[in-house]
């Protein structure tokens, strides 16, 4: 997992599981006690997560709104986005339209 960007916008990489999710955690938590506005996660270059992954975004989704930001995500792969329906995350979490 690599994760590059400042307290804007990062880009998420790799796979975002229980291996990686205390080092994605602290990153993103850093991200958005730091910045100020939406932190937009750039999830294009994300080949997978599992569900300590998700649990990741949606502790930063929520850590987000205490901190009066938004987590918006960004490209989120297709096997992702049906994930996050299944789950009916996406009617929570803020997530970017893909242009057409």
């Amino acid at each position: 997992m690599h994760i590059r960007g400042d307290h804007s916008e990062l880009v998420v990489g790799g796979r975002l599981d229980v291996r990686s999710a205390a080092d994605a955690r602290s990153i993103l938590h850093s991200a958005v006690d730091d910045g100020v506005g939406d932190l937009v996660l750039d999830l294009s270059e994300l080949d997978s997560w599992d569900a300590t992954g998700l649990g990741v975004i949606m502790g930063a989704h929520r850590r987000a709104g205490r901190c009066g930001r938004r987590l918006v995500l960004r490209a989120v792969p297709a096997q992702m986005q049906r994930l996050l329906v299944a789950t009916r995350l996406h009617r929570i979490l803020a997530i970017e339209a893909v242009a057409p």
